[in-house]
């Protein structure tokens, strides 16, 4: 019997993030005051306290910065082997994420990705990282 995947549960933080996504666009708090990217959502930006962190679009193209495969699922609905990452996107922020359309054993620290997404039964769209050319 298959399990299904959790659904989101959008705040008031990140709700903004998951619109977008259901817009098909990937955005990321950007702090008004020290210029740095944030991600996850934050109230407070993590580098200098600021309090001003609003999200901006951003390309959803990057890099595999670091990446893991996971061979024993600890979560229902996820099917491993599957591969998370931290990506570092062309912008200068690092987002983090899973890594599809590829087998786990060709994910490689440095390999061009962009961001797609897909829906989950009764959510919407979720962003997922894939190779890219």
């Amino acid at each position: 019997m298959d399990v299904p995947r959790p659904v989101p549960a959008p705040s008031p933080l990140t709700e903004p993030y998951w619109a977008a996504c259901g817009r098909g666009e990937l955005v990321i708090q950007h702090c008004a005051a020290c210029g740095r990217y944030v991600h996850l959502p934050e109230a407070a930006c993590p580098y200098c306290g600021g309090t001003d962190l609003p999200y901006e679009a951003v390309s959803g193209t990057g890099a595999v910065h670091t990446f893991t495969v996971v061979h024993r699922s600890f979560l229902p609905g996820f099917a491993p082997p599957y591969t998370v990452a931290w990506i570092d996107l062309d912008e200068g922020a690092r987002v983090f994420g899973d890594v599809t359309g590829c087998p786990p054993e060709d994910v490689r620290i440095g390999m061009p990705v962009r961001v797609h997404f897909t829906d989950l039964d009764g959510f919407g769209p979720l962003p997922h990282w894939r190779p890219s050319p």
